[in-house]
């Protein structure tokens, strides 16, 4: 009789993974929830409701103008494991090739955990806390009513899917009045588990009334398995706060990445983030901007150097609310062989937001007759008393500038790259940190595969 019993037992087992492995990824991942072990914290409801939109609406296909020109099909193809199986070490020789700066506070996260041992954050100026430990304490509720999807789009799928299965991030909090000289930087590692995995890393930012701070973000995957991260980070910027924000996006072309960043700012405040994309297979950028008070300033820069069948898509929203304010888009992007750019802006301006100064361009570059980019600058203007533009360039490298470079000795690849150098330059001109300029440049130069330096 036991033997049956277990007999039993193993046919049935044996019978649920026959069926999971028939599941497509969404079924696999909404079936997937009842093993979460956070399923029924503070955020049960929040995240069923976040799980049940995400089982109504599936992943975002071509017939969703948002991502017309952008496909998920090779991606949710993988058979991602939202759960790690297993935990594995990471030393600081590891990751010490990751860092950027000599010196700045370093907050680690490895596959999706806060690592404490990797992290150097002793500092009293600033107030840095893992989310699970906020999730876990007394103030977990009050927390996650004042900044848990407040601002967040609520109709988007990969959003929702990060509200249903967030387990960990960063939370920051700068004082008032308090200026960090010191960069903050933001490494999440992914390791080799020995499976596909997707991570869900949620990040809360607050700059507190008149503080500055200056914050730098990577990812890296460690492994050659299939890694997918999708990160949603919500940012408070309050008055006369200024913000500066790097995302330096340089993985290896097993990892994918799907980044929604929304940052609401009050009045006087100032923010700009840049975003240099120059790895990983794909990577889609979400940036929000919320404007929620006069005379404060928006900047977005991004420069996307891309090689073989790469593909990075940046959709970029600015909701002008309110009346004298202004913002700056300055997207570029060098593309070769079979990569593939996509830039898809928005400015809005409200009908009460008067004396608005938007800005926005993207320009492309194509070193290859394979390469393509598809662009879709938009304005959508309610006021009448507005200073608004936007506009588009594509082509190649002008040959008789090329040409020219040539007849005063300078090697054609050289040339190229000059020129190229001098493209993106626009991008790299506004990076307030030396450091990071001086890596970045030998970036390019190492995506161009020739010696440059600044």
């Amino acid at each position: 009789m036991k033997e049956n019993k277990y007999k039993l037992k193993y046919y049935s087992v044996l019978g649920k993974l026959k069926k999971l492995e028939k599941m497509n990824l969404q079924e696999k991942w909404i079936t997937s929830f009842e093993n979460f072990a956070n399923k029924n914290d503070i955020l049960k409801y929040t995240r069923k409701e976040a799980l049940s939109f995400f089982a109504k609406k599936g992943f975002p296909t071509r017939k969703d103008e948002a991502w017309r020109f952008t496909s998920l099909s090779n991606l949710t193809k993988n058979d991602f494991s939202l759960f790690p199986a297993r935990k594995t070490q990471v030393s600081a020789k590891d990751i010490e090739s990751f860092w950027i700066l000599p010196e700045s506070y370093k907050i680690v996260f490895v596959d999706g955990v806060f690592c404490s041992e990797l992290s150097h954050i002793t500092t009293d100026a600033l107030l840095i806390s893992p989310l699970r430990s906020i999730l876990d304490s007394e103030n977990g509720k009050e927390f996650t009513t004042n900044y848990f999807n407040k601002e967040v789009a609520q109709q988007d799928v990969f959003t929702a899917l990060n509200t249903a299965f967030a387990n960990d991030g960063v939370c920051l909090y700068v004082p008032k009045g308090k200026i960090i000289e010191k960069p903050v930087e933001l490494l999440f590692v992914a390791t080799d588990l020995g499976q596909a995995m997707c991570y869900q890393p949620r990040n809360i930012i607050e700059v507190g009334e008149n503080a500055q701070i200056r914050i730098i973000e990577t990812h890296y995957n460690l492994s050659k398995e299939k890694v997918l991260t999708n990160v949603v980070t919500e940012i408070f910027v309050r008055e006369h706060a200024i913000l500066d924000y790097y995302k330096i996006q340089n993985d290896n072309l097993y990892a994918s990445l799907i980044d929604n960043t929304y940052i609401s700012q009050d009045k006087r405040s100032n923010v700009s983030v840049h975003t240099f994309s120059f790895g990983g297979e794909l990577t889609r950028n979400n940036l929000n901007f919320f404007h929620k008070g006069e005379y404060l300033e928006s900047t977005l820069k991004g420069l996307s150097i891309l090689s073989k069948r790469q593909h990075v898509d940046n959709y970029t929203l600015v909701n002008h609310a309110q009346p004298n304010c202004e913002s700056h888009q300055d997207y570029k992007a060098i593309l070769s062989e079979e990569s593939a750019g996509v830039f898809n802006g928005k400015i809005m301006v409200d009908k009460i937001a008067q004396k608005t100064n938007a800005y926005q361009q993207n320009d492309t570059i194509l070193l290859s007759q394979k390469a393509t980019i598809n662009t879709k600058p938009q304005l959508e203007i309610f006021a009448d008393d507005v200073k608004c533009s936007h506009g588009c360039t594509i082509g190649e490298l002008n040959k008789e500038v090329l040409f020219y470079l040539q007849t005063r000795g300078i090697p054609k690849k050289e040339g190229e790259t000059l020129l190229t150098y001098a493209f993106a330059n626009t991008v790299l001109e506004s990076v307030k940190i030396p450091e990071l300029e001086i890596l970045i440049s030998a970036m390019i130069s190492n995506k161009l595969r020739v010696n440059i330096s600044i």
